[in-house]
């Protein structure tokens, strides 16, 4: 199932069961957007992720950072990051994104794909350092990408695009039940900024 532009519905639950994922669209303008991704772009510090996969370290052509209102370490792909301070652009970001949503979050990983040739094969977010079951807020910037999302058991999909400036929340039972992905594309030559923000249980 493919979702369209003229389907937003901010209250509406995208999946059909097992969670709930919710769609905003734009919560900024276009000049806002802009600003944003040019600022991301240019002051995160930007490292290339690293996942151990059957013992091998695998370096990626995708870039990450990691923020949150203290040190936190976060482990996945076994690997582990230790997060960095709060830029004025992310906690302006933070904010936006905690009143749209009404949920709060304590830190922010972000990544970076230069192009459509960059994605994320079908995973889910269900890390030992994440609340159980708490809201993830997926702030999009750039490139607009389709992603989609596939239920672990019945393996029923739905997709939707992305947009510049867009926010995306994966709340409930979502990271339990579901894989989400973003496909790698040859039509996309631009790059996308990806914040998602996350609370870390402590």
């Amino acid at each position: 199932m493919t979702l369209f532009d003229d389907e937003i519905n901010p209250q509406a639950n995208l999946l059909p069961f097992n969670g709930t994922v919710n769609y905003y669209g734009k919560i900024v303008d276009a000049q806002q957007a802009n600003y944003y991704l040019e600022k991301l772009l240019n002051t995160i510090n930007w490292q290339p992720d690293q996942a151990i996969i059957f013992g091998k370290q695998i370096i990626t052509k995708r870039k990450v950072a990691w923020y949150g209102n203290v040190a936190f370490e976060y482990s996945y792909s076994n690997t582990t990051k230790r997060a960095q301070t709060w830029t004025p652009e992310l906690l302006q970001l933070k904010t936006i994104t905690e009143k749209t949503t009404g949920e709060t979050y304590n830190s922010c990983l972000l990544n970076l794909y230069h192009n459509g040739s960059e994605g994320m094969a079908w995973h889910s977010d269900g890390e030992k350092d994440l609340k159980k079951n708490g809201a993830i807020a997926s702030l999009s910037f750039g490139a607009e990408r389709k992603f989609g999302f596939k239920h672990k058991q019945n393996k029923q999909t739905i997709f939707l695009t992305l947009q510049h400036g867009s926010l995306l929340v994966m709340k409930n039972e979502t990271q339990t039940h579901w894989l989400h992905r973003l496909p790698p594309t040859t039509k996309i030559s631009s790059p996308r900024v990806n914040l998602t923000f996350r609370t870390i249980a402590q």
